[in-house]
């Protein structure tokens, strides 16, 4: 059986993504890891500190050591941390927002990325255009952040964040093509989404496990 160490910086996701393991990659034992005072700090000091950085290695290091045959990240305020990381260990370390990022370049040139934290606007950003510049592909991103809706998330008001967030796409809705969620917490909107704006919406917890199936039962190897 293949075990995977999910890390996450906060809680939000682990319910949803557990959920998801057992709907689509049944196959893997999932091992939890999580440090919700990583994505506090990340917000404070807009960024990922050193002190962040040497705890998600550590997070890691636990993965690893509890004979995880991958790490999954799931944070992607945090993401760019993988690659500073990932050539200290043998293993691989997947970012979960990667094939959704992958996915939206290869389906449209103006991609809206949305956000409820300004911290995963900037690597979101980054990652989709690193995507882009694989394929050689010009693409335009254009992003919204859903001010305050992290912080109705944190306090359970799913009815505030989910309506921020929607806001925050119409705003975007007639310059894109697509849109981003930047957050594995903004996944549940996917649909909703999708219906009020007309454009195609990519999320990452799915297609992050998928990919990580592909990868282990598909041969990826």
């Amino acid at each position: 059986m293949v075990k995977i160490a999910a890390v996450y910086t906060a809680l939000a996701l682990v319910e949803p993504l557990k959920k998801i393991f057992k709907e689509v990659f049944p196959e893997a034992q999932l091992v939890n890891i999580v440090d919700d005072s990583l994505i506090g700090e990340v917000i404070s000091k807009d960024g990922p500190t050193k002190s962040v950085k040497r705890r998600l290695l550590m997070c890691y290091e636990i993965g690893f050591e509890s004979g995880a045959d991958a790490i999954l990240n799931t944070c992607s305020s945090v993401g760019e941390v993988v690659d500073l990381l990932q050539p200290l260990f043998d293993k691989p370390i997947f970012k979960i927002d990667q094939p959704m990022a992958q996915e939206a370049v290869k389906m449209a040139e103006k991609i809206g990325v949305l956000a409820t934290l300004p911290t995963t606007l900037g690597p979101t950003k980054r990652l989709v255009l690193s995507e882009a510049s694989k394929l050689n592909k010009k693409i335009e991103i254009k992003d919204a952040l859903a001010k305050g809706a992290f912080e109705a998330l944190m306090k359970g008001n799913l009815a505030e964040h989910d309506q921020l967030i929607k806001q925050a796409a119409l705003e975007l809705a007639s310059e894109v093509d697509a849109f981003v969620l930047a957050q594995g917490s903004m996944a549940r909107m996917e649909k909703e989404l999708a219906s009020l704006t007309g454009k195609r919406v990519f999320s990452s917890p799915e297609m992050g496990v998928r990919a990580l199936k592909q990868y282990f039962m598909g041969g990826g190897r």
